[in-house]
This record gives structure tokens, sequence and C-alpha cells, in this order.
């Protein structure tokens, strides 16, 4: 498709080439940097497209050349010249347009600029707060320039590949019913009915569903969620979400379908080629080997449970662990030896501060091993234990004693920590894998009952019915996870299609039929007039652009995030609102006081 002409530039300042020589253009943009060596003015001029030089020579203009010292950083200028090879031994390789200047005929100044709080550079010395504040500043910096323009390209290799697959992009609602389940939800107060509010919608989880109901086959959108919950690096109050639904399919259907987009994105934007299919681990598997559920497989380092070798052991940490149903578990840190008391004393301390009661280490050496409970234990525990964690000569077995669920985590999280100080990650893998067979149901001891895992309408694995009476906990879900390089990239399930299924599973969450027809009486009244099989899956968009851009945080790829408070530092907002804007709701303001309290959740939705 032939690009329309502008009338006010003729080029951008990334587009330039040799190519170009000679030819009369126009270029608009902002200063970058000024640089004066008396004879000449060089100018860098910035767009989103990339940066060109500018030449002002007393020998072209002197008029231009004088006025040219008035520039400074941020100035918005448009520039009239002629393209030129730089001269010999002033070729940029570090620029796409290093190897031509412009020389300067004429220019305007469009816009002055203040000094900027802090200056436009990538790796910028200055706080989040302060980027955060001048965001429209913060915004124009190459560095997050080029994650909007990766953030842009991912959202039409996701169009363009679903829709060749057959997919219809549909919009669902953004004012909904409130279903205060999972995170609170954001209301959202009806001018036209007082007293009543809509909620902004968590995940499109119901609609989807009903969406298949309807006939619709195949369904995506790229669309906004919305969760009042506390945030961290990772979470944001408003975030994207690839929603996917699609009827008549099996978890395999989904798999491929999330497997090929993967591909083409990597492919398209990265140009690298993902293997599939993707390696398939049940949740069981992936934290008994890894100590997460969402494990990075970019490296070894394994988790080896030793509990059977040790449980006579003489050392009282061990065989009371056992007895009392823990586990003793560890890793082997290959080549690591050497580590010195302070690296040894840091690691133990890392997972004190997790919660953890400290580690256990034991050097092995050509004659044996290095380690303080090495006096508890057999000749050949030792050997067993070596051989069952692969050690050798010049490795560090680490150790740790306690609950098998909190044990797994702290070994997870400790592995996570050696990968990366260890430097053990490759610079550009990507290692996907799906985690599978989660749990139905999780027992909340402060709300005394089951939640749901990941949400209510999860289908059981067929063959566990008889488990919803006898032990409701052992009922696997047939939920599934995306996950790369240690994140949660996408997650979805086969959803409940049956009336009656459904029904037993909100027995399940103590969900009475009145309370489940007051929440999603749509839902289950449309369950019952021929529901087809349906599942889904649904990407955290934001997190999967972070990893293609190379960032470690979301807000990093969202062009206005917002702060761990949940404030938009740029606008100010949340803000109060005029008290005529609150009489025309119907709404009055209170005193109130601030409760920190848990959550009481029993549905983690979707994404």
């Amino acid at each position: 498709m032939k690009k329309i002409a502008l009338e006010n530039r003729t080029h951008t300042c990334g587009e330039l080439r040799s190519q170009q020589k000679d030819n009369q253009v126009v270029l608009c943009g902002w200063v970058d940097s000024r640089r004066d060596h008396g004879s000449l003015i060089f100018i860098n001029m910035r767009d989103i497209y990339g940066i060109t030089q500018i030449v002002f020579d007393p020998a072209e203009n002197e008029k231009t050349y004088a006025s040219a010292r008035e520039l400074k950083p941020e100035y918005v200028i448009k520039v009239t010249g002629k393209v030129r090879h730089r001269p010999d031994g002033m070729v940029n390789p570090e620029m796409a347009t290093g190897e031509i200047e412009v020389i300067a005929q004429e220019y305007s100044i469009l816009n002055r600029a203040e000094t900027t709080p802090f200056p436009i550079i990538d790796n910028v010395d200055a706080s989040e707060e302060l980027r955060f504040r001048y965001r429209y500043l913060d915004l124009r910096r190459p560095e997050l320039q080029k994650n909007m323009i990766v953030r842009h390209k991912t959202s039409q290799i996701v169009r363009q590949y679903l829709t060749g697959q057959d997919f219809l992009e549909i919009e669902t609602p953004y004012l909904m019913r409130s279903t205060p389940e999972g995170a609170r939800d954001y209301l959202v107060p009806s001018r036209m009915q007082k007293g009543k509010f809509y909620a902004l919608p968590q995940s499109p989880q119901t609609y989807k569903q009903i969406l298949m109901i309807a006939g619709y086959d195949r369904y995506f959108q790229i669309v906004k969620c919305f969760r009042d919950e506390d945030l961290r690096a990772e979470r944001q109050p408003e975030f994207t979400q690839i929603d996917i639904e699609m009827s008549f399919v099996s978890e395999q259907d989904v798999f491929n379908i999330a497997e090929g987009l993967m591909k083409q994105i990597f492919k398209d934007l990265l140009d690298l080629e993902l293997k599939t299919p993707f390696p398939v681990l049940s949740y069981d598997d992936a934290l008994n080997t890894y100590g997460s559920d969402k494990p990075d497989l970019r490296f070894g380092m394994k988790i080896k449970d030793v509990s059977k070798i040790v449980a006579e052991s003489e050392f009282k940490v061990f065989s009371t662990t056992v007895k009392n149903s823990g586990i003793i578990a560890g890793l082997n840190l290959k080549g690591k030896a050497d580590y010195s008391r302070k690296q040894i004393d840091g690691l133990n301390n890392f997972v004190l501060q997790l919660g953890g009661k400290g580690v256990l280490f034991a050097k092995v050496r050509t004659d044996g091993w290095d380690s303080s409970i090495k006096k508890f234990l057999t000749e050949k525990m030792m050997n067993e234990i070596n051989h069952i964690m692969e050690s050798e000569p010049g490795d560090l077995l680490i150790l740790i004693a306690g609950d098998r669920k909190k044990t797994m985590e702290l070994l997870g999280s400790l592995r996570s920590k050696l990968g990366k100080d260890e430097n053990l990650i490759g610079e550009n893998e990507f290692r996907p894998c799906w985690v599978t067979e989660f749990p139905l149901l999780e027992y909340d001891e402060e709300q005394d009952r089951y939640i749901a895992m990941h949400h209510p309408f999860t289908s059981p694995n067929e063959g566990n019915t008889e488990l919803f009476e006898s032990d409701p906990g052992a009922i696997k879900a047939r939920a599934y996870d995306l996950v790369l390089n240690g994140y949660e990239v996408a997650g979805g399930s086969i959803r409940n299609h049956n009336y009656e299924t459904q029904m037993k599973v909100f027995d399940l969450l103590k969900i009475n039929a009145e309370e489940a027809k007051e929440k999603f009486g749509f839902l289950l009244d449309g369950l019952k007039y021929g529901a087809p099989p349906h599942g889904g899956i649904a990407f955290g968009y934001d997190r999967l652009v972070m990893i293609l851009a190379g960032e470690n945080s979301i807000r990093n790829v969202i062009a206005f995030p917002k702060t761990t408070s949940a404030l938009s530092l740029m606008d100010n907002s949340p803000a109060e609102v005029d008290a005529k804007q609150l009489e025309e709701l119907g709404i009055s303001i209170s005193d109130f006081r601030i409760r920190n309290g848990r959550n009481n959740t029993f549905l983690r939705n979707e994404r």
C-alpha cells in the first residue's frame, strides 16, 4: 500500500540512506543534541523513527548557521536541506542513518522547550516516580518508543494469525454486573439507575462462554481487564489480555492454536524459531522438580528429594522431619564447592527472609564431603545422595528440610536466584512449556472452605466425578498454563458446558443455588439451551510484550502505567470530583477508615 505523502515533511529522521544522496528533503523532529565545532554546528535531530545528523555550515547559509546557536535539546524544529555522504572517516556505523547527513539550508523553530527534569536518553538515571510524573517525556526516550513499537507489532501479528485461523474479533462490554469473586471489582455508579452500580470486568470469562453458547465457534479480542487488588511490579489495576475461546475443542486443540500463535509472534518479531510442540509438565511434576508451577526451563538444576535416604539418620532435623511427613530435598550447584562463607551465609539469609528455617550445605571433595552434617550421616547415605543429586567433586549441595509445599517453594526461589546469579541462563533463550493437571480446588483455612484454583467454570477431569463426595481436594481440573522463562504468560481451561456439572462445582465452593442464580443466572440459563463443549485461553499481553522487549517490568511496556498505589502521577488520578457530580449519582461521601485485611477470594480469573 502506497504511503500518503505529508505536506510538512518529506522523510522521517530514521529513513534517509546513501540512496537519497543529493535529494532535497524536509525533516521535522526534536533536537536530540547540539555540538558546536566553531566553524560548523551539528544537530542530532530525532523522531520516533530514528536520528539524522544535521549540519549547519556558514558557507551554505550564514544566517541559518548563526541562528542555530539558539537550538537546545527538545526544541521542535523543521529543517530543509540537501542529503550528502558523510566525509571519509566520519561514517557512524552505530546509526541507521550514519552514512549520510543533511546540510541545512533553512530551518524554523516550531516550539521551544524548557530544560527537561531528566535527559531524554536510554538507561536514564531518574526515579520511576519522576518518570511517571513526566510520562510524556519518558515516552520520548528511544527505549520506551521501541517497546511501544514491539507492542504494536505484536498486536498486529495476533490479529492476522487468529483471523487466518477463522477467529472473529468480538468486543465484550466494559460495563457489566458486579460478581465480587477473585480480586475486588472496580465499581461504576449509574446516574440513570441511582443506587445501582456497574463493574469493570476482571475478565470477559462469562461473556466469551455466552458467545460459544450463541454459536460463534471461534472468538478473540485484545481486551482491557480491571482488578482492584494490591499491586507489584507485574500487576496493574488495568491490564490487557489476548482472550481466545473455541467450541468443540480438546486441550490439545487449544495448545495447537496457542503454540502456533507464539511461533508466529517470535518468528515475525524476533526472527526466532520456537520448537513445537512445547513440553508438557503436570502441576505436581513442576512443583516437585522445579519448586514452581511457573518453571524456568532455560537451565537445569532440578530439585532432588533425598528424604528416604536420610530418614533413619542420626541427624534429628532430618529424621524428625521425615517422621512428621516432611521432606529433605536439595539442589546441586555444579562446580561451586569454592563458595566462600560469605556467599553461603548469603544464600542462608535469602531462605530465612522467605520464611524458611535455614539451609544445609555440603561441599563435595574427592575424599568425601566437607559439611557440618557429615558426622551424622553414614558413608552409604552420602554416596546415595551424591548419586541421586548427580554430584561430583567440586559441586556444592544445598539441602532444605521441612514441610513439603514450603520446602519446594523455598528451593524453587533459591533455584531462580542461583540461575541468575551464576549466569546459567543464555541470552535471547526462550523455553516455553505447558503446566497441566492443576487441582480443581484449593482449601482456604481462613474461609474454611474450598476455593477454585482457576475459576469456578473450569471443568473437572473426566473420571474424577466420584471424588466430588469422597475427596474434593484430589479432583484435577482441565486447566493449563503456558509458561515462558519462569513467567506465566497464558492460562486457560476447558469449561463446564453441562448445567448439572456446573452446579456440582458451585456446591463444592459453597455457592448455593440462590446465590449462583443471583450472580451467574444468565450463564446458567444459557447452559440449558444447547451449550457446546468449549474452552479457551487468555494471554497476559503486557507480560508477553515485556518478555519480547527484553524488559523486567510490565510498566515499561504500558504507555501510561500506574504506581503500586494505583496512582497515575501524570494526571494525578484518582482525584476528588465535584459535589454536583456526586449529587447527580445519588452518592454522598462519609467519613471512612481504611482497613487492611486479606482479600477473600474463591476465584482466580484467567490472567
